[in-house]
């Protein structure tokens, strides 16, 4: 009657997935302490005194840094259900994933001309 026969250990994976971080939090508030004080009221539980503010400003370099990463990282991603396939996609399939890795290509030249790539 249904379509989805070959699903049933995906389903179950995804229950899993679901349990574990709902397990998790009911768990700590069973467990866990119910009032907070002393140290762990300060910033950090750390045990020190913090210093200065929390609201610092940090170089641009640091989220151009980590935005090239991520763009990067993601886009990678994106081979690996190519890579497992590939013996089954045929010609048009790599043709498109040339043109893709040429698209990071130049993005990461154009990265790296406007200096995005540069710590100093």
């Amino acid at each position: 009657m249904f379509v989805l026969d070959g699903y049933d250990a995906f389903l179950g994976f995804l229950l899993i997935a679901a349990a574990v971080p709902a397990l998790a939090l009911v768990t700590n508030q069973l467990i866990g302490p119910r009032r907070r004080q002393g140290e762990r009221t300060t910033t950090y539980e750390s045990g020190m005194e913090p210093q200065g503010g929390a609201w610092i400003q940090f170089n641009i370099r640091y989220y151009m840094f980590a935005l090239v990463f991520v763009v990067f990282d993601v886009e990678t991603v994106f081979l690996y259900p190519w890579a497992v396939a590939f013996h089954r996609l045929g010609l048009l399939a790599f043709v498109e994933a040339l043109i893709f890795i040429a698209i990071l290509v130049v993005a990461l030249a154009y990265a790296w001309r406007k200096g995005a790539l540069e710590w100093s």
